[in-house]
Parts: C-alpha cells; structure tokens; sequence
C-alpha cells in the first residue's frame, strides 16, 4: 500500500501536469498539494488517473460472456495490470434468451466490485455492417426484449450499442436513456438525419467512431461528421494500429477535443495470449501478428474481430505515434469516460478518489499501475 507518492508530472482533470505530492490512506486519496514533499516516494514517471476502459470483450483467453466467473475474472485482473483500473465488460451479439443470462452472470463481477458495469454490443445492430457479430441473431429493438435487459441489467447496465435506423431503434434510444442507460449509436447504416435524431432522443455515445459505419462522403456525410460536432457526443476510439490510422486520430481529436473522446480497447480473448485461433461470442477468429479478423470456413480471412489492444498500448500509441501530449491523452484513456457514465469515484486524481493511478514514462509507455493505493 502506497502512502505518499510525489512526481514533478501529476496530471489533473484538464490534462495539464505539474509538480504535485498524493497522500493516500485507506486506498482513496486524501490530499494532492502542489510541490514535492520530502517525506514522499519520488519516481521519474508521469502519474496519470487509472485508465477507464468502458468497451471491452475479454482477454488473458478469457470472454466476459465465458460462464466460469474465473475465467472472467483472469481477462479482469489482467487488463487492470495493463493500466484499466476500471471495467466495463462487454457481450456480443447473441440471442435475447442469452444475453440475458450473460447480464446475470456478469452482475455478480459488479457486485463484487471487479467491474463497474456492463455494455451490451447488440443484439441491435445493423446486418450490413454486422463486423464481427453473428448476422442471424441480429433483431429490431422491439418494447419487450428492450424491457427485459432493462429489468435484468438493473443499475449495472451502463450502455447499450444500438442502429438507430432499425425498427423501434429511436423509441428504443429513448427508452434506454430515460432507464438510465447510455445509447451508442454503432454497427449502423444510418445517414445524417437518423444520427441526429437518436441524438435529440438520448444517444450520447457512438460506438467505435468510423468503425462499422458509413465512411464520409462529401455528398452524403453519414453519421461521422454530426457525432464529431455535436457537443452532446462522446466518441469511442479504438487507437491500435489497426482500426484507425494515425491522421484520421489526429483529425478526430482536433474536431471533438479529448473532453469528448474516450478510449477504448475493445479487446477480445486473445488479448495478452499468442497467436491463433479464438472464439468472439459464437464466431471463429484468428489472430495473426496481434490482429484478430474473423475465419472463414474456407480459412480466408475476414472482417476485424474486435482487438488485442490494452489501454497501456492505446495511450502509448496515441502519444509516441499519433503525437497528442499526454496530458490529454491521459484525459481520454480515463475522466472523459469516467465523467460521461457517472463514475465519480475514478478518472480524475483528487482528493476523495480511489487511489487508482498509472505510472508512464515521457511517451506514455506504460511502467506501474496501482489499483485503490496497491500495486498492480
């Protein structure tokens, strides 16, 4: 248990980092002052708020919808050691019968204080940009199956990904929101118009920004331009390598800015595991070189099936090769999303928070982690 810990780089809610000393008893933290205390441990490293990680499958071989509660736990435990101090377990597409076992079964890890709450990505998706998502258990969100995650989520289902453009979908964005549940709008086909529209109905996240929709054109814009502009919107980036280039990230955050960005792993099983073949809810993947697409019958391979990111690597990349100080970066990996679910307790290192903090070198690489005041 750490008691006292000081840097010249401590980073608070606006990215900015100066000399600061954290005081810790009973691992929240009761004081940061300005200045280094002799008394305190003195480390090199930037110390930023422990990263907020509110889109993630699995990982360490485990899936979050795995029925053995340990096997959920490992991909917990070892995303926290990459820097994810807080969890959000995310499900797949899977028939309503399912998922609805999946709530209940991951409502005991937020019981039990391991995550901070649950994510549904689909059922309610759009067929055409399904990813890596089973295409025949997609479905309209019809009242009732809408009704019935609601009742089994409780206050532990934070967010739901959602194509607005489906049957029921605006009623649905609207229901979702008014029970307390954050609507991302994701996986969709949907135009201009229909993205502004679930917005003005409560939609105030969009799942993975360019990911699984519409690319821009500049006669028929889609939902990218209106999510990156409106002020209501936080967008979800997933910034490997990968599913995004680095010009399109800078873009992203030169329009949105880091209070309306949040990173996310969207990591999958194989995440911390070698290369191979996995399973994404019912779904064969292979992952070469870190990149996990799906695998055909024929053994071609297909579209992206999630990721093998961690937020240690994420906010790495997006300050040693994107090139954004990491002050803000700092503020994306952790208080946006912690600010836009109403985790009041994370995201931010001040008096009254959990002592949750990463230690990172210059370019953000990633060197400690302590989790409530211990380390990780």
């Amino acid at each position: 248990m750490i008691t006292r810990i000081a840097s010249h780089h401590v980073v608070d809610r606006d990215g900015s980092d100066s000399p600061a000393t954290i005081t810790v008893e009973a691992g929240r933290i009761s004081d940061v002052s300005e200045g280094i205390d002799p008394k305190a441990e003195l480390v090199d490293e930037w110390i930023l708020p422990g990263y907020v990680d509110t889109h993630c499958h699995g990982g360490a071989g485990a899936d979050f919808t795995d029925p053995d509660r340990e096997a959920a736990l490992r991909a917990v435990h070892y995303h926290r050691s990459q820097g994810s101090t807080t969890l959000f377990a995310s499900t797949v597409t899977a028939a309503i019968d399912d998922v609805v076992a999946q709530i209940g079964r991951l409502r005991q890890l937020v019981d039990l204080d391991e995550i901070a709450g649950i994510h549904l990505e689909g059922p309610f998706l759009a067929e055409s940009r399904k990813g890596a998502h089973a295409v025949e258990l997609l479905c309209d969100p019809d009242p009732v199956s809408v009704g019935r995650l609601i009742e089994a989520g409780g206050s532990a289902l934070k967010m739901v990904t959602i194509a607005p453009e489906r049957a029921h979908g605006l009623e649905a964005v609207t229901t979702f929101t008014t029970a307390g549940v954050h609507a991302a709008i994701g996986h969709t086909e949907c135009d201009t118009t229909t993205a502004s529209a679930a917005v003005d109905a409560g939609a105030d996240v969009i799942t993975h920004l360019f990911n699984a929709m519409p690319s821009i054109h500049h006669r028929k814009p889609g939902p990218v331009p209106p999510m990156l502009t409106d002020s209501r919107v936080v967008c979800e980036l997933i910034c490997d390598g990968v599913h995004l280039a680095p010009d399109v990230i800078r873009m992203a955050m030169s329009s949105a800015g880091p209070k309306r960005i949040a990173l996310v792993t969207d990591a999958m099983s194989a995440t911390g595991q070698p290369d191979g073949d996995y399973i994404l809810g019912s779904l064969p993947v292979k992952v070469v070189d870190g990149r996990a697409r799906l695998l055909a019958a024929d053994g071609s391979l297909g579209a992206i099936a999630g990721s093998t990111l961690t937020m240690g690597r994420a906010v790495e990349f997006v300050t040693s090769v994107v090139g954004i100080p990491l002050g803000q970066v700092a503020v994306m990996a952790a208080t946006t999303p912690a600010k836009l679910h109403g985790l009041n307790e994370v995201g931010v290192i001040e008096e009254g928070h959990w002592a949750d903090l990463c230690l990172t070198d210059a370019k953000g690489h990633l060197v400690r982690v302590i989790h409530r005041g211990e380390a990780v």
